[in-house]
Parts: structure tokens; sequence; C-alpha cells
């Protein structure tokens, strides 16, 4: 039974190829961060090497047989924008502690008998501790004390010698690559290598946040599975069900995590973060009606945390962008689709002082900012021009 919510339509998919023995050498896995890509990935490799089903064919197929459903299309203003790896751990994109229980009631049951999640071969890779699985992402720090913020060839290396061993105990070696969108040019160029050319008994699972990011070459040699997000009404209902939370606060995690059922979660066990998002919007409308000394300080500070840990800072910045999406939607009379729903009054005041031009004037800023640092602009100058084209409130 595969331990993901909300996604039958792949895991439909997924019942059918491994009861036909029609899996894919290497798949592509599609989603915003926090959608359930890793667990995904997981149950896959529990299902390739579980033991309900008896033996098994493990010779994948070199080529996607068959054409899945593309991705809804980008919903563009509105749209998760671009990467977002979060994390230390090797698991990056996903927190695998959110999926690796037992969801009583929750895992899509299409009447398949794998993963069985009982099997020794299933509870190793639930675990982590699977000899024939191997994860790889982009670390806080490597070996040398050096702060990476890419996959480099290196470790694309090292995944080929582990394919081309021997399954150890398992029926199929499973390589999952976190963030493949983060691959440097020549590691994407030798994992290509191996995605024309796969050792037998082996899978390829890539996570990604951002597919266009990926080579074209790569994304035609897999099989691309999209994960969507849980509409807001089925994710409140599972909240308020199987985790005791009130409909107030079900129905605002909901919005916050934008369908992400693992944001969800997340945010339910870590009330601090919630507290830390008050604390940011705050400072957020302060920095609107300072004076420039205040916005550069703010500019500062954050260019100072970027430096630290880009992730963070990154977020900081999707927060921003979140709240001037609901601006222009409190604007435009969209208020039910607002993500910040228990700021709303707060909203309704600010647009009240600005035009549906000025927000839509930052709204874009914003995203040219994001995209000058993901191609390592000066942060601190960077951000100042940021906060110079923010309209006074």
């Amino acid at each position: 039974m595969w331990q993901i919510y909300g996604q039958d339509h792949i895991t439909r998919q997924l019942d059918s190829a491994l009861n036909t023995g029609r899996v894919s050498h290497a798949y592509l896995l599609v989603g915003p961060p926090h959608v359930g890509k890793m667990a995904l990935a997981l149950g896959m490799a529990q299902a390739i090497n579980c033991l309900a089903s008896g033996p098994r064919a493990t010779r994948r197929s070199p080529q996607p047989l068959a054409d899945l459903p593309e991705p809804d299309p980008a919903p563009g203003l509105f749209a998760d924008l671009g990467p977002q790896p979060e994390g230390t751990s090797p698991y990056l994109l996903e927190d695998k502690e959110v999926y690796s229980q037992p969801l009583t009631g929750t895992a899509d049951d299409t009447g398949g008998s794998v993963p069985c999640g009982q099997c020794s071969q299933c509870q190793r890779v639930a675990q982590g501790v699977h000899p024939d699985i191997r994860i790889i992402g982009v670390g806080s720090v490597d070996d040398e004390g050096v702060n990476r913020r890419d996959i480099r060839i290196e470790q694309v290396r090292e995944i080929e010698s582990f394919l081309n061993l021997t399954p150890y105990e398992g029926a199929c070696k499973v390589v999952v690559v976190d963030g493949a969108e983060l691959m440097n040019t020549a590691a994407a160029n030798a994992l290509l290598k191996t995605l024309e050319e796969p050792p037998p008994e082996s899978l390829m699972l890539l996570l990604t946040a951002n597919e266009d990011a990926l080579l074209p070459t790569i994304r035609s040699r897999c099989s691309a599975l999209y994960l969507k997000p849980v509409p807001k009404t089925d994710l409140q209902e599972r909240l308020t069900q199987d985790h005791a939370v009130d409909s107030e606060t079900a129905e605002l995690v909901a919005r916050l995590s934008r369908g992400c059922f693992g944001q969800a979660i997340n945010a339910l066990r870590d009330y601090q973060a919630l507290e830390q998002r008050q604390a940011d919007l705050e400072r957020l409308m302060q920095v609107c009606e300072g004076g420039l000394d205040v916005r550069f300080d703010y500019a500062s500070e954050v260019a100072t945390q970027f430096g630290r840990d880009r992730v963070a800072a990154r977020e900081l910045l999707y927060l921003w962008l979140r709240w001037w999406r609901d601006l222009l939607l409190v604007k435009e009379g969209g208020e039910e689709y607002l993500h910040n729903s228990d700021l709303a009054t707060a909203l309704r005041l600010q647009a009240t002082e600005l035009s549906t031009a000025d927000v839509v004037a930052f709204i874009k800023r914003l995203n040219r900012t994001l995209e000058a640092l993901d191609a390592n602009a000066n942060p601190r100058l960077t951000l100042e021009s940021l906060v110079m084209g923010l309209p006074q409130v």
C-alpha cells in the first residue's frame, strides 16, 4: 500500500507498471517542495524490492513505454516560482520524517499488494538503511568544508559506480537524485550517459521542483510523473479528521501550505514556524511604511542572511511574493483565494493605499530579484535595488 496522500493518479499508473513488469529505467518526479516527491520515491524503492510480490523481472526497460499526462498549465503569477531546496539532510526538498510513519487511512489504496510496508525490504528502505538505495543532493557543507550550491560530477560518478554493482540484498538498485535541477553542467552530462545506457537491475528517480531547469535530453529519457497539490478543502478535512486540528487552524494551515501535505504537517508540528511567519510579515509592513534608512538596513540584514543561509533568505522573499500576490487579489476582488487569510484586514488596509499598477510592478521586481540572486548577483546591491522600488505606504 502506498504511503502517500492525494496522488492516486500516479499510484494507479505505478501499480499497473509493476503488475505488468513494464517499469521504466528512470522516472522524473515533478512537483513543488513538500508535495510528496521523496515519499513517492521511497515508495517506489520499496515496491521494486518488496518481497510480497515474489520474484519479479528486474531489468528496467531502456526507454519510457507510455506517455504520461502532461502537467496542468502553469497558473502564471500564482504558481510556486522556481526551485526551493530546503534543509540540510540528504533528503533536502522533502522532509522524509513526515512520510516515514504509517498514515492510517491516508494512503492511496488502489488494490495493489506492493509496497507491503511490512517485509524486511520495505522496512529497511523506510528506515534509510537499505544497502541498495542511494540518495544524493545538495548538502549544506561538503567534506572540504565548502558550502555547495549544486550537485557535482563527483557525486554522479559515485552513483554510476554504485549502479554498476550487483544488488546486495534487494532485487534492484535505486538512486534518488533530490533537486535534480541543481546539477551543474558537468554532472548533468555525466548523468545523461547513465540514462542512455542504464545498468541492469537499476532504477533512477530524479526529483525536481523546476522541470524546465533540466536538460531536454535528460527529460526525454525519463518517464515523468507530475505530483499535484491537494485541493484546500480536501487537505483541510484530512487535517481535521486525522490530526485533531480545529477547523480554523486547519483552514489556515491548508492555505499556507498551498496544498502540499508535507508542508502542512511541518507547520502543525512546529508552531514556531507560524510565529516566525507572523514576525516576518510584521517586519515587512514596517519596511513598507519606513523611510530609506529603514529599507536599506533591512536589505543589509537579508543580504547577510543570504550569505549564511540561501534557503532561508529565499523563503523570506517568497513570503514577500505571496503577500503582494494577496494584495493584488484584494485589489481585484479575489479574497477567497488569499494565502494569508488570517491577515485579511491588514491586507485590505494596505491595498487602499496602492494602485493595481503599483502592486503588479513590485511583483515583477520581486521576480527579477529572485532571478538575479539565482544568477549569483551581488545580494546586497540586488536587495537594495528591490527596496528602493518598494511603493511607499
